[in-house]
């Protein structure tokens, strides 16, 4: 039994058309299926799914950035193997294609969880990851218009992937970018396991928002631990969203559990994402829940 939920952001307003964010979703769920069928591995499937996302330049990840207040991009990413509870992450990173291949790397290559800023960079040079040449070129820009919120305040756009493989383990893998008019150096909820990104045996996690919130309440890991607790991962989903939106906040999550169960809510006007149901259908969806 093999399942997959993936998101390209909570930002989603209804007067904006995404048949571009559509068609590029159900084609991602399309590449990653023959692979899950393959018997690759959660984490490699999760992995791949988020590079498509971020080289896309449609969702604001990777080639989706915007500069920060100073004009820099500054890129998050982190992803969580939920057989071992391995984890990876970078913030702030500079110059580098692909946050979530660092992010990665961390979690292979270095006894870290977590590297930041300059040393992440110099980590990502040191392993041979791709960089970008020419920003100015690379970075599209993409969610102008979306519901992201003036400079100063809480903007958010994320992108994401959680994974069920044949044998089943779960995985779950984020990565953002800069975001109008974030402050330098400003990390949200994505590059944080716990917080935007979780797996582990019961359930894994990739959350998208106005990441200070999803922070204050371990936004990801709760899920799973609801779900652990007895729960389903529908009522564990929304409960999470609730609390962050009595707090103030918006944005959605994703989810899948060990059974392959998937959820999808979100308290903003609406959430790109696409889905691999166990028997085999595949979604696409702006503003309807899951």
């Amino acid at each position: 039994m093999t399942a997959l939920i993936l998101h390209g952001g909570a930002g989603a307003r209804r007067e904006r058309n995404y048949d571009a964010e559509i068609a590029h979703m159900r084609q991602v769920v399309e590449a990653m299926k023959p692979r899950l069928d393959a018997g690759e591995s959660a984490l490699d499937v999760a992995t791949a799914a988020v590079v498509m996302l971020e080289d896309s330049g449609l969702y604001v990840a990777g080639k989706g950035a915007s500069p920060n207040l100073a004009g820099a991009y500054e890129l998050d990413a982190s992803l969580m193997d939920g057989s071992t509870k391995r984890a990876g992450s970078v913030a702030a990173l500079q110059g580098f294609r692909n946050p979530v291949v660092a992010a990665r790397a961390v979690m292979e290559r270095t006894p870290h969880v977590m590297l930041v800023g300059e040393g992440a960079a110099l980590f990502a040079q040191d392993q041979g990851l791709e960089p970008v040449a020419d920003e100015a070129a690379w970075y599209t820009g993409a969610g102008q218009g979306e519901d992201n919120h003036p400079p100063g305040t809480l903007s958010h756009g994320t992108v994401g992937a959680c994974v069920l493989d044949a044998a089943g383990r779960l995985a779950a893998a984020t990565s953002t970018a800069g975001v109008f008019g974030k402050m330098p150096g400003r990390a949200g909820d994505t590059p944080i396991p716990a917080a935007g990104t979780w797996a582990d045996g019961h359930a894994a996690t990739s959350c998208t928002g106005q990441g200070e919130y999803f922070i204050r309440v371990a936004a990801a890991a709760q899920v799973a631990w609801r779900v652990a607790a007895g729960q389903s991962l529908a009522d564990a989903t929304q409960a999470v969203i609730d609390e962050i939106g009595q707090m103030g906040g918006d944005g959605g999550l994703i989810a899948l559990d060990a059974a392959g169960n998937i959820a999808a809510p979100f308290n903003s006007q609406g959430m790109k994402h696409a889905w691999l149901t166990p028997d085999g259908e595949i979604g696409v969806e702006v503003f309807e829940r899951r």
